[in-house]
């Protein structure tokens, strides 16, 4: 049992050794004491062990692992069932590997679609990235095996991210930034947190004392390890006090002999040390996996059975002209692009595994009993057109009923370590869609890619179906949700825009290598273009099904703890499908500007043809609560609010305006600047007006018909333009504060 008294036993040099990694994945080993090391790997999709040649950008090889979808692809699932599954799957691969700690979640805020790491993030909203995470976070942990969520915090751009600063208000960096992370910790309660290399307002993240210590521990009461990102750490004594725990991978003898340099000259307090120390030990002890005395195993097969699951949860429909899905046997079918031959089917960087079994769509479609023919029609290594290529595709539409298109981004164009620089997918992919929609227009588009793509060539098609990064078991996915065998029911956990520019960050993003300006604010995703009413191509929780569903009969109860909303749901189509049910707020009451809308409630709904549920929502104070960055808290304003039930941001089914009674009247302090729209119509202050001579004053603008609203706007201390003296405006004011 590793406690304080233990951790004052060791030597200093053992102590600095503890806080650094001993290599590329393992904690220090102190054999004189018994302290065993624990191994961490990379493993958002798929376990990435590397028992050699370790490196952080996956150039070098791993154990083989079944890949399972990329989170923009599983967020898409709005499922948090699921997420737990996968936790569970993945937490029994890392066991059976002897690796104690799982590198993901990643969560951070898909800010820009320009950012290159987006294939591996949840959401624009934080919402849906906090749900989702938790329910990962304790799939994973429920295997024994510990978990880094990252990365802490505001990582939102590949460009020069050991060094950029992210710059960003307070508000928005509680609302959107870090809301996900905070709901994690005090929900999930993960092993580590993994900071992240940028700067947060001009602090490095590994050594900002505010994120890592007050926020992060003193707030949110989170008591596990923060380790580094790798390589994250500039300056290991400011980490350490800063509230860093762990320097991955560290410097060897290097890292270790800096820290006892620092303690003997007292440039690092002994007791920080310890502390860090003590967190390390206790993470070992927790997840050092000695209980396994024979190697668990584990079912690849079995794994990828899930893994193809996963990905027909999450697969999003975005259009389905005249129902030309799903696919009949009696068409005869195209399959052009080279896609369906070589899938992209998961991310680049440290996220990319070794795949156990990787299925592609071709192969899919050509075991079935479909009529189906294959042409490349063209080259991933290149963005120019072949025309022998192009040629074959175009006489293969020709003959074809219907035609299945596959398209996306390349891997070199889109992994960690860089950003994009393009929405648009590649040329030659482009140019043979709208040469083959001019001999065949029944077009169905596949799409594979890690994130938001443009589609100016979108009215030239009738289907398209985004698959995102689906993982080694793509093909069969893929192929289950054309024919119909699986009903799509995956939502856009992102908004794609019309055009790059149309999106907040635009010409902003990674305008600047030292500093990234949030100046959007609070206004991301969905939250901009619906606010400024901006057309998109697709909104925030959009996804097509092959059934229909209606909703109805809602009713919302309020009371002074919560707001519990049911309707009524019901699948009116002739198949068996699932809806996710979306709830949005509106806030009608708050004197600060807000957001059009905000999700605050998702549930995934299965219901045979003609069956009906009851869903229900409990929404609690934080569902209405905005943060008051003046006054250092979430706040909740009493008030009226919108509560909207719909298919996604832009398809709001049901709507009824509250009021709400949930949030703590304020007693601010009366001044002179206080407006007299705030004092004239509380109840509470009529007495003070009255004894103070002022009640004369109040009645002309109450009875005045054409500048009472002028009136209104004007300050306390204007009432002397009425005819009331200051002196009653002093005793009015001391009246108050009594």
């Amino acid at each position: 049992m590793f406690d304080l008294a233990f951790v004052q036993q060791l030597t200093l040099p053992e102590k600095a050794a503890l806080v650094t990694g001993q290599d590329y994945w393992y904690t220090a080993q102190i054999a004189a004491h018994k302290i065993p090391s624990i191994m961490m790997t990379d493993g958002p999709s798929g376990l990435r062990k590397q028992a050699q040649s370790a490196d952080a950008l996956g150039l070098n090889g791993s154990v083989e692992a079944i890949c399972f979808p990329g989170s923009a692809l599983t967020a898409s699932s709005f499922d948090q069932s699921l997420l737990y599954q996968l936790g569970q799957q993945l937490g029994q691969a890392a066991r059976a590997n002897q690796v104690s700690i799982l590198l993901g979640p990643g969560i951070n805020i898909k800010r820009s679609p320009l950012a290159g790491r987006n294939f591996e993030y949840l959401s624009e909203d934080p919402f849906v990235a906090g749900e989702l995470a938790t329910s990962y976070v304790q799939g994973v942990q429920s295997q024994g095996v510990g978990v880094s969520v990252k990365h802490f915090a505001a990582n939102n751009r590949e460009n020069q991210r050991f060094t950029a600063s992210s710059n960003i208000d307070e508000r928005a960096l509680r609302e959107i930034y870090l809301s996900a992370f905070e709901k994690v910790v005090k929900k999930a309660h993960p092993a580590t947190i993994m900071c992240s290399y940028n700067a947060l307002n001009g602090v490095l993240n590994s050594q900002n004392y505010r994120l890592l210590t007050q926020i992060l521990r003193n707030e949110w009461g989170f008591a596990g390890v923060v380790l580094s990102d790798w390589g994250a750490v500039a300056d290991h004594v400011a980490a350490i006090k800063a509230g860093l725990d762990l320097e991955m991978p560290g410097n060897g003898e290097e890292s270790v002999q800096q820290i006892v340099h620092a303690v003997q000259q007292g440039e690092l307090e002994e007791s920080l040390l310890d502390t860090a120390v003590l967190r390390v030990l206790q993470l070992v002890e927790k997840y050092g996996l000695t209980q396994d005395k024979q190697p668990l195993t584990y079912s690849k097969e079995a794994q990828h059975k899930f893994a193809q699951k996963a990905a027909e949860d999450s697969m999003i429909l975005l259009k389905n002209e005249e129902q030309i899905l799903p696919l009949q046997k009696s068409d005869k079918i195209a399959l052009i692009g080279e896609l369906a031959r070589q899938p992209r089917y998961q991310g680049g960087g440290s996220s990319h595994v070794n795949s156990y079994q990787v299925v592609a769509p071709l192969t899919a479609a050509q075991q079935s009993d479909y009529a189906v023919e294959f042409a490349a029609g063209y080259t991933l290594d290149s963005k120019d057109s072949t025309p022998q290529l192009a040629d074959q595709a175009l006489q293969l539409a020709q003959r074809s009923d219907k035609v299945v298109f596959f398209a996306g981004v390349p891997e070199q164009d889109e992994s960690e370590g860089f950003d994009k620089k393009s929405l648009d997918l590649p040329r030659n992919q482009v140019e043979l869609l709208t040469r083959i929609a001019q001999v065949n227009p029944q077009i169905i588009v596949v799409l594979q890619n890690g994130s938001v793509v443009t589609m100016p060539w979108e009215p030239q098609v009738q289907a398209i179906l985004e698959t995102y990064l689906a993982g080694e078991a793509v093909g069969a996915a893929t192929w289950n949700i054309l024919t119909g065998a699986v009903n799509p029911s995956g939502k856009l956990a992102e908004t794609f825009p019309l055009q790059l520019a149309d999106n907040p960050t635009y010409g902003t993003f990674n305008a600047n290598t030292t500093a990234e300006n949030y100046y959007e604010s609070i206004y991301v995703g969905y939250r901009y273009y619906d606010t400024k009413q901006k057309p998109v191509r697709y909104p925030f929780g959009h996804g097509l099904s092959y059934t229909t569903f209606s909703y109805s009969d809602l009713k919302i109860d309020s009371t002074n703890d919560q707001v519990q909303v049911t309707f009524k749901l019901t699948n009116t189509g002739s198949v068996t499908g699932r809806e996710v049910a979306q709830l949005y707020i509106r806030n009608l009451t708050s004197a600060v500007d807000m957001p059009w809308q905000e999700l605050k409630g998702f549930q995934k709904i299965t219901l045979q043809p003609g069956a009906s549920q009851v869903v229900h929502f409990t929404l609690k104070r934080r569902s209405f609560a905005w943060y008051n960055s003046q006054a250092h808290k979430w706040q909740v304003d009493n008030g009226s609010y919108e509560i909207r039930i719909g298919q996604s941001s832009r398809q709001i089914e049901l709507r009824q305006t509250i009021e709400v009674q949930l949030g703590v009247e304020p007693k601010e302090d009366l001044n002179l600047n206080t407006y007299l729209k705030d004092i004239i119509y509380r109840k509470d202050l009529q007495k003070p007006l009255a004894q103070a001579g002022l009640q004369a004053s109040i009645d002309q603008i109450l009875t005045a018909q054409s500048n009472s609203t002028l009136l209104e706007n004007m300050p306390l201390r204007a009432l002397v333009m009425l005819g009331a003296k200051m002196s009653q405006i002093q005793t009015f004011l001391h009246l108050v504060r009594q």
